[in-house]
């Protein structure tokens, strides 16, 4: 219930994916008889976009089970719902907000105790020449939300030809399934390597294996310099080739929604609103420095905002549903004063490309460089389980620590069998602050079907310990 200071307060949702769904679920549990409002864009929520990739692909039973909640189930619980309805200012000081309906003429201003920023991420669309006419054209494709999944399905179901401009998580499943449906693909990216601010590279070889022996074509190291959309396709120039295909799709990463607080709140240089430990976020005074505390009144969570990463213990963008649904979950409980405390991430996730399965968690070496930190790195190669099994396969494992204090910073594992629960358990280590020594003798259970004597996550952690004590 309310606190009786309190009183049943009145909190604006700004925003309703992950972090704005799971918010509101938690300050309604918490405070049944507040006055929420949820203010959100499209004419859905809670939509699972990184299962894009899979529905195009046919690997999805139904689309409508890709949501799990809706406006009416948050209606139910006590929200009141703004759905297709944009917010176009906020004055943080008066505590109003002003909004107005997509698809009608209604508009009007709603004074709130609290405000939740929870306006999610937008796609990088660069200034490219001739892509926003490529939009217009319906040739070139984002792939955000629900509007934007059902154009792909539709466009690529007799797609003979497709340039996928990104290989990050989302950008490479699309190629993938794309191959795999048949059309011939290229894939873009202005850096060197796939999956490059995922994995190091001896994974991320054996990605680019999988990928040529299905006949994608990989353009890296290139910018794309134009685009060029009629009726029939559009032609893409990357590297100084032009290749025609039927649609390009553009899957270029994500930066944080949060114009509408520009020169409100505190933020990092990229717009995603800097957050302590209980979701609240800090005013900027009429000198534009960040005042002393941070505002009980204003939160932030999802890709709207920043995280703890705990492999460096600084605030960073990492924008991610797990993120987004843990920390929208404490907005309720530290709705009133500071109560519990984010734990910060590891940014552990996974991805399964043709019939690898990747999984990563913490600093990758080229990670480690571009924040400035310092990590040494060992790679081990053994197979997953006994060679006496009629079948096993090899999993590379990458480890990072530190050097210095020898303390666990990242890994990442690949393997044709599924190792993704490896990351879990590094992802673990990290938090606990454990060094290479503790998780070379943690309990690693052994049983043929599922391991070796010595777990290879284990081992790889032994073979950073040797290498180390080696070289001193």
């Amino acid at each position: 219930m309310p606190d009786s200071k309190n009183g049943a307060l009145t909190v604006a949702v700004v925003g309703c994916t992950h972090a704005g769904t799971f918010a509101t679920q938690s300050i309604l549990a918490a405070h049944p008889d507040w006055q929420v409002h949820v203010f959100e864009r499209n004419d859905t929520l809670s939509f699972l976009s990184c299962g894009i990739a899979l529905w195009v692909g046919g690997h999805v039973s139904d689309p409508r089970r890709m949501f799990y909640s809706s406006p009416a189930a948050l209606a139910e619980l006590g929200a009141t719902m703004h759905m297709r309805c944009d917010v176009t200012s906020v004055d943080l000081s008066a505590k109003t907000l002003a909004w107005r309906e997509l698809d009608g003429e209604g508009e009007g201003t709603l004074p709130f105790d609290k405000i939740v920023v929870t306006t999610g991420s937008k796609p990088v669309i660069p200034p490219i020449p001739g892509l926003a006419e490529g939009f217009q054209a319906g040739r070139v494709l984002r792939c955000k939300n629900w509007d934007d999944g059902r154009q792909i399905k539709e466009r690529m179901a007799d797609a003979k030809s497709v340039a996928v401009v990104g290989a990050g998580y989302i950008g490479a499943e699309l190629a993938e399934q794309a191959s795999l449906m048949g059309a011939k693909v290229t894939l873009i990216d202005g850096l060197d390597r796939a999956l490059a601010k995922n994995f190091d590279e001896d994974v991320t070889r054996l990605v680019e294996e999988a990928y040529r022996d299905h006949g994608v074509e990989l353009a890296f190291d290139q910018m794309v310099e134009r685009v060029e959309a009629d009726e029939a396709g559009v032609s893409v120039t990357s590297g100084g080739v032009e290749r025609r295909v039927d649609y390009l799709i553009m899957a270029a990463g994500f930066s944080p929604r949060t114009e509408l607080f520009q020169g409100k709140l505190d933020m990092l240089r990229n717009g995603a609103i800097r957050v302590d430990p209980y979701m609240r976020a800090t005013l900027l005074g009429e000198d534009g420095m960040p005042e002393a505390e941070p505002c009980q009144d204003v939160f932030a969570a999802g890709d709207s905002a920043t995280v703890l990463y705990n492999p460096t213990g600084e605030d960073d963008y990492i924008p991610l549903a797990t993120n987004a649904v843990r920390q929208g979950l404490l907005v309720g409980a530290n709705a009133i004063e500071p109560t519990k405390a984010y734990l910060g991430t590891q940014a552990t996730s996974a991805v399964q490309l043709y019939d690898l399965s990747l999984a990563a968690t913490g600093l990758t070496v080229a990670g480690a460089a571009a924040r400035g930190v310092e990590v040494a790195s060992t790679t081990l190669v053994q197979d997953f389980r006994p060679d006496f099994m009629l079948t096993t396969e090899p999993v590379t494992c990458v480890l990072t620590w530190d050097p210095t204090t020898r303390e666990v910073k990242g890994a990442q594992f690949a393997c044709r069998h599924d190792i993704s629960q490896a990351a879990n358990a590094v992802s673990i280590a990290i938090h606990n602050h454990n060094t290479i020594d503790e998780l070379a003798g943690f309990d690693f259970f052994f049983q043929p079907n599922f391991g070796q004597p010595v777990n290879y996550v284990g081992a790889v952690a032994m073979q950073a310990v040797a290498e180390v004590d080696t070289a001193r």
